[in-house]
Order: C-alpha cells, then structure tokens, then sequence
C-alpha cells in the first residue's frame, strides 16, 4: 500500500472514530431553525484598541484532566479533520458571532436591565496580529462563560453550546426567529485552534454584572487549568500562542485574505487590528427590492474576481421546499477558455448562515450551468464535522433541482421580457443551454430546456424562432418538427433535402453548428411533437410505394431504371447497400440517406478515421436515390453502352457528391482525383 493509500486509511479511520464518539453524546448534529435576513451596519466603525497582554490572576487555580475519549478526538480535531488549515479562523469567527447573537437575544429578551453588565457595548469580533510574539488574538464582545460553562463548553468536544441555545429556543416559539444568525452547530469548532497553535488561552466574563474575570488554558496535552483573573473584558478573548511553522497566521494581510474568504459576510463587524476587515453586505439575505445595481455590481465583481458586468440577475428566496436564499449571476462578458471545457469549475459558492462552506460547490448545480456566478446560501445543508464537505443525500439533489429549475424557468421569463438580451446572452452560451439537453436524464427537464433554444427558420430570413413557435405556427395535425443541418443558410437552402419541403412550403428549422443535430435528436420530441431531419422525412417518404408508380414525365421509363438501378448498385458494390428512384428530387441529381443522418455525421467527424473505407461504409449502410428525370440521370443511363468507361466515371463522381451534399465525406479533397480522371476522358475528344 501506497503512503498517500496509508494516510488516506488512516484519516478515514479517524474520522469514522471522531463520528462513533460524537454520537455517544446522543446529539443530534442537524439545526433546523430558520433564519430571518441579518444585515451588517454599514456605518463607519471607530478603531478601538485593546490589550493583549495576559490579565493577573486572582485565584487559585483549578486542574482538570481531558477524559482519554476527549484526547483522542482533540488529536483527530487537530490534524485530521480540517482539510485546510485556514478554516481555524472561520470556526473561530463563527463563534465569536454566535456568542454575539446569544447576547443580542438575552438583552432583547431580559426585563431586568441589571441582570446584565454593560448592556449598550458595541457588539463587535476584534481581531489582532502580533508577529513578535507569534500570537494571533480573537475577542468578541458577546455573552462570555462561566466557570462551569467553560468546564462544559471547552471541557467537552463535540458538545456545542450554540446547539444547545437553539434548542432552548425552540421552546419558547414566540422568539424562536432570534435563531437568525447562530452558526455552530457540532462543538469542534474551537479545537481547531490546535491546528496551528502550540497553546491556547480563553479569557471570558460572563454577562452577569457580578461575574468574575476567568482564565482558560490547555497545551492540549491532556489537561487544561481554570483560574481567576483581573481586568478582563465582557466576552470572550482566545489567546493562540502559534507553532514555529504556523507563524503566517500572525500576519495581517494573511488574517484579512482569510477573513474575506470564509466570513467576509458574518453579520457583526469584524475589526482587525483596529480596522473593519468585514465591509460588503451579504445582498443574498437582503430585499431584493431594496437593492441597487450598482450594490449587484460591486458584489458581483467581488464574488466572481471579474471585472465585467452581470447580464441578468436572480435575487431567489424560498422557505419550501427547502430553507434557499440564492444570488446568482450571468455574466456579460464571452465564455473563457475554461468554462467552455467540461473539467472547468462551478462559479457558485456555498454558504450557511452567511459563513463559507465551499467556493466552488460542485454538486449545488449541474455542469451545464458552470457559467452562473453567485452564491447560495442554505440552513438545511447537511454537512460533516469539519462544516466542509457535502453529506451525499438526497437533500443535496433536491436544491440542485430546485435552484436548477429556477435558473430554467428565469431565462425563459427574460426570453419573453426582454428579447434582444436573451438574444444577445444566447448568442454567448446557448452552447451550455444545448449541454444541458444531451446531458440531462430528466425528460421533463430537457423540455424545458429547449424552450430556450432558438433557430433560424426557413420562413425567417432574419432573427430566429423558439421551438415554443414553430410549435404554434403550425396545424395540430401536423405531428413533425422539421430541421436541417447546414454549414450556412445559403447551403442549407440549396440542399437536395429541402428541395420537396420546400415545395410543399413547410416550415424547416435551419441547425449551423455541427452539434445541433445531435441536441435534437438528444430532445426527440417537443410539444408531443416528434423532432425529424429533412433527410430522415426523405428517406421515410421514399419507401412509399405509391411515391414510385409515376416518376413524371421526361423520366426514364421503368424497364429503363429497372436496368439501371442493378447496373449502378454493382458499379458501386461495397460501397452502398441500396439503390432506387425518387421522385422528391427536383434540379439535384441524386442524393444519399442513411437511417439515423446526425449520428452517421458524428461518426465521420469524430470516428471514421479509425476505420478503413469499406468497414466504414458498411457501417453507414447508404443508400443512393437517384432521379430519374434529371439530364444527368438519362445521359447516364445512355453511357452504360456507348462509353462504359466515361459512365463509370461519372456514376463515382454522382456518388462522391451525393456524399460530400450528405456531410459524410471523410475528406473532400478525395474527390479531386475522380475528377481529374473524369475531365481527362471528357475531353479526349477535343
């Protein structure tokens, strides 16, 4: 077994113990309390500085020893569960804001204002680097412990004091909304800490006017000390004394990168180093009516790391099925190179209660939809201990369909509201939207999709139509959707194909990308509308037997064909399996079909080459229609006697352009041989 094999194991083994310990505790590890819109103050904030230096002590000093269990989570805590070790300072931070949020609910909810010390403080998370010391301090001005708080909260992994808080609230229903801005949810958050730090202390004060100053501390060994001390704030102050190879984390400008990554959005103001690291609104959890563009601007550019401008925007919020607060993008600008391929990441991030999850969460929306930017912000996510990774259930795939289906049905509102930019948006990524069909399972889905999909029409010379109208132009009874692929309209309209629609003047949708065929032939029908190529509809109208009884005047006559059609079908053995008249040709000569056109096409392009000719043919299984009152034709037909070998030319050259006019030549230039050959004996009587 490999080291990188070992390693793996051994993680997973730890995990699967920190898993089995947890659940001794017999506590749930899901909130479900919904969360009301918390905005941050905008309002410039006043620097404040404090002191890191360590309080006096007061007391006698209490020892208390890790239970064995404990131990060995805090080891699992501290270098396996985190997969990277930045994420310390949002588990830090989140707490910092969840011990806010219990004291912004205990002021709003206490009658007696001196059951509470300094009520009116600024509510507000303090940072503070020092690199001299190797220290990294994080403060909160929020409810503070107890001694026996600490004993509990600190003293026990995987107990969370914020869980417990929201379960006291779910008893008392008429507050159960001052849940909004709770984040912990499993309890291992702190010990975090010992990723990077060597020795950690808490100082805290609890709420109560008459509560003393105390000092937590631990090296994380096994046993942690609780004493008395001086001079100590209201809150709670972490003290990360920080490891020789983790000393980055007491620099500013690391912290702040930090900060904007995972809890730019936290809802109190985070002051770092005296300065407010925390400026942008979290405009998800706002009114979408109390929004300005230019505020969608300025986020977009700050979640996207562009600097174009949104082309729509989707402010979505939703309490069913599921908890969903979502601000999603499209860009203006062109795909790049790496969302056009496949391997490209998903541009929309994850977040719960305002705190990341993932940056780029690949499941939260399907692939064809990577080009979206924003952010989903979700309080019935599962996730795992480390708050990093998805839990894979069925919850997952049920806000990917709805947020999935949202998106859907949004473009196709801004289609109907605003024509010229959906035109505009499909010009640049209605190759993702036809993704979207060949890769979607849902039926229904794939349906929907297509109503965004638009095409020139043969009725239409400028602008293009949505299926949605070809549907309703034409009479219930007909049962088809008629297309055709063509590099251009002028080809298309030239083509042996479209000759016989063309005269029964029905409406053909034109496909100019080589993938279009096969995104319809993915769709299949529309509208209980049955999607079909120009050359299929030939191909079925020519084994019609009463379409052969009269092939018209200035044809061949029927005992003339009857010799024909063997002579040719021997003279190109090997290389089609049929030949027959046709009377759906006007001024082409002959034209091949095969039974399935889009996927015989794909096939040239993207297959034959590994294939030699003759296996190639016989996998195509052509076959050539040929028409019996074109002058070609019944010159042909004289040739076979008077100048075999000219005729035999001439029937390899109807061949190699009725294959070229099909789009199943492998390499055109091929015909440049033939042709020299038939030229030559042309004109040897000249």
């Amino acid at each position: 077994m490999s080291v990188r094999a070992f390693g793996g194991l051994l993680k997973a083994r730890q995990l699967s113990r920190l898993g089995s310990l947890c659940r001794q505790t017999n506590r749930a590890a899901v909130w479900t309390l919904r969360a009301p819109q918390f905005v941050q103050q905008s309002q410039s904030l006043a620097v404040r500085c404090f002191a890191t230096a360590a309080q006096q002590p007061a007391g006698g000093v209490d020892k208390h020893e890790f239970q064995a269990e404990t131990r060995q989570l805090l080891d699992i805590v501290a270098r396996s569960l985190y997969s990277d070790h930045e994420v310390f300072v949002r588990e830090l931070i989140s707490n910092a804001s969840d011990a806010l949020e219990k004291f912004r609910y205990t002021a709003l909810s206490t009658t007696n204002e001196s059951e509470l010390a300094a009520k009116d403080r600024a509510l507000e998370i303090r940072i503070t680097t020092d690199k001299p010391q190797m220290q990294l301090i994080i403060q909160d001005t929020g409810i503070g412990m107890t001694r026996d708080e600490l004993i509990s909260n600190l003293g026990t992994i995987a107990r969370s004091g914020s869980k417990q808080f929201l379960e006291q609230l779910k008893q008392d229903q008429t507050n159960a909304q001052a849940s909004s801005n709770i984040i912990g949810q499993f309890g291992v958050g702190f010990y975090s800490s010992f990723i990077v730090a060597q020795r950690v202390e808490v100082y805290t004060r609890a709420a109560d006017p008459k509560a003393p100053g105390l000092r937590w501390s631990t090296d994380g060994s096994g046993s942690y000390e609780i004493e008395e001390v001086e001079n100590v704030e209201h809150g709670t102050k972490i003290v990360l004394h920080l490891k020789t190879e983790c000393r980055e984390y007491a620099d500013e400008d690391r912290i702040r990168a930090v900060i904007k990554k995972y809890s730019n959005f936290v809802g109190s103001p985070i002051l770092l180093n005296g300065k407010q690291a925390n400026e942008i609104k979290p405009l998800w959890l706002m009114d979408p009516q109390s929004t300005t563009k230019e505020q969608h601007q300025d986020f977009y550019r700050f979640i996207s790391n562009s600097f174009d401008m949104p082309r729509f925007t989707l402010h979505y919020n939703a309490d069913v099925p599921l908890s969903i607060h979502a601000l999603l993008y499209f860009p203006e600008g062109k795909p790049g190179l790496f969302e056009m391929s496949r391997d490209g990441s998903t541009g929309v991030a994850l977040y719960t209660r305002k705190v990341l999850i993932q940056s780029k969460t690949e499941n939260l929306l399907p692939k064809w939809l990577r080009f979206v930017k924003g952010v989903v912000d979700s309080e019935d996510i599962p996730l795992n201990l480390s708050r990093e990774l998805l839990q894979n259930n069925s919850l997952i795939r049920k806000l990917s369909s709805v947020i999935s289906s949202r998106v859907i049905r949004f473009l196709q509102e801004r289609a109907k509201k605003q024509p010229e930019e959906y035109e505009a948006f499909y010009r640049d990524y209605g190759l993702f939207l036809k993704e979207g069909i060949v890769t979607s399972t849902d039926s229904a889905e794939k349906e929907e999709i297509a109503k965004l999909l638009r095409f020139e029409s043969s009725k239409s010379e400028t602008g293009r139509i949505s299926l949605e109208e070809y549907a309703k132009s034409v009479s219930e009874e007909q049962k088809d959707i008629y297309y055709l692929a063509a590099p251009n309209r002028v080809l298309a309209e030239a083509s042996p194909y479209y000759e016989n629609l063309k005269k029964r003047n029905e409406l053909v949708l034109f496909c100019y990308e080589p993938y279009d065929e096969l995104v319809l032939m993915q769709l299949g029908q529309f509208k209980n509308k049955k999607l079909v190529s120009v050359e299929k509809e030939m191909r079925n109208q020519s084994t019609d037997p009463a379409a052969l009884e009269d092939f018209g005047q200035d044809s061949l006559l029927r005992s003339e064909l009857d010799s024909l059609i063997p002579w040719l079908q021997d003279q190109l053995k090997g290389q089609v399996a049929k030949v027959k008249a046709t009377t759906r040709l006007d001024t082409h000569p002959c034209v091949i079909t095969v039974e399935e056109m889009a996927a015989a096409r794909h096939f040239i392009r993207t297959q034959s080459h590994q294939l030699p000719e003759e296996n190639r043919f016989a996998l195509l299984q052509p076959e050539l229609e040929i028409n019996p009152k074109h002058p070609i034709i019944k010159k042909l037909n004289s040739l076979r006697d008077s100048e075999p070998e000219l005729a035999l030319l001439i029937t390899k050259q109807l061949f190699a352009n009725a294959m070229v006019g099909a789009g199943l030549a492998e390499d055109p230039r091929m015909l440049l041989t033939n042709m020299n050959a038939l030229l030559s004996k042309t004109l040897e009587k000249y």
